[in-house]
């Protein structure tokens, strides 16, 4: 894993992991003994990192969420099941690489793994369209959903998108006729399906692989129907005004669950997903195996009207 860059609000994280760090090359290169240097130092990051990240305001969860450095799918993929094997392809177009999906085996179970997959550099991003689809990425979601479908087996899908990718070839080939199609298809998908968001939930991008039966969202990560520069150039006429926006937007994983939408919060590691991505995986597996062992033991009518009744309670409106 690279090292991955500082936050803004990090900056004193990063002084005292650089003092660790002088401390650790000098007693490689004069055989000096600073275990105790070095273990105050460790206490008091570990302390600063949880302080920190307990008190992040919306802006900077939204910072956190886009991590260039944050695990995405293929990653928490290496990390939590065996077994892996990618299937490709809509079956009409192409295959869209910003979707990635196939069976696993996560613990002794069999699933399909679906998810966004942003890249790491300029040459992979080009190759994953920076973790926007097309309709034929959602296509392939829904073929491989159906797939799991025929065979009685759960999905798990990951979310990670700035949103459905908005180009001309895109409307052409039908984006939002791939999205709404997703939308109703998963509403009554005969099996379990479970969701979580990883790092960025944007829009109909991420919805289109989220109308599932459980929504989990890992500590810090977002989602939200509009990202916070877009509503403040709506709102404001200038996405100077992101820090309010992402304010209105109750967008954090705290409130999507007092919201209601959010059925459970993975907890991070103390600095983030980016900072220890093992730990993070640890806990995104531990908490998917616990939710799938209740889900696959109800029976699949009784699973659809949960389901139903899950999206009718969503909201709140006045009738005059």
């Amino acid at each position: 894993m690279a090292t991955a860059p500082h936050l803004e609000f990090e900056r004193d994280i990063v002084e005292i992991q650089g003092q660790i760090d002088k401390l650790l090359d000098l007693a490689d290169r004069k055989g000096i003994d600073v275990s105790t240097e070095v273990g105050i130092l460790r206490e008091k990051l570990q302390t600063l990192r949880e302080q920190t990240y307990e008190r992040l305001r919306p802006i900077e969860q939204v910072q956190v969420a886009r991590q260039p450095q944050r695990p995405y799918s293929l990653d928490y993929v290496e990390r939590i099941v065996t077994d892996w094997v990618e299937l490709h392809g809509d079956r009409m177009f192409r295959d869209d690489e910003a979707i990635v999906g196939g069976w696993a085996r996560l613990g002794d179970r069999t699933v399909m793994v679906i998810g966004h997959q942003k890249g790491r550099d300029m040459k992979e991003n080009l190759k994953r369209n920076f973790g926007m689809p097309h309709p034929e990425g959602y296509r392939k979601a829904l073929r491989l959903m159906r797939q799991a479908e025929k065979f009685g087996r759960p999905v798990v899908t990951l979310i990670d998108t700035p949103g459905a990718y908005p180009g001309i070839g895109a409307e052409e080939r039908g984006q939002a006729e791939a999205i709404a199609t997703n939308l109703r298809e998963m509403s009554r998908l005969r099996t379990p399906l479970v969701s979580v968001v990883i790092g960025e939930g944007g829009s109909g991008g991420a919805l289109a692989l989220g109308v599932t039966d459980r929504i989990l969202m890992l500590e810090h990560s977002i989602y939200s129907v509009i990202s916070p520069e877009g509503c403040a150039a709506i709102l404001w006429r200038s996405a100077e005004h992101r820090e309010k926006a992402a304010e209105a937007l109750k967008l954090t994983s705290a409130n999507l669950t007092d919201l209601g939408v959010c059925d459970e919060v993975v907890p991070e590691p103390a600095g983030g997903a980016h900072s220890d991505w093992d730990s993070a995986a640890d806990n995104l597996g531990a908490a998917l195996e616990r939710v799938l062992d209740d889900l696959c033991t109800l029976p699949i009518d009784e699973l659809l009207q949960s389901r139903w009744a899950k999206y009718e309670a969503l909201g709140a409106w006045n009738e005059e």
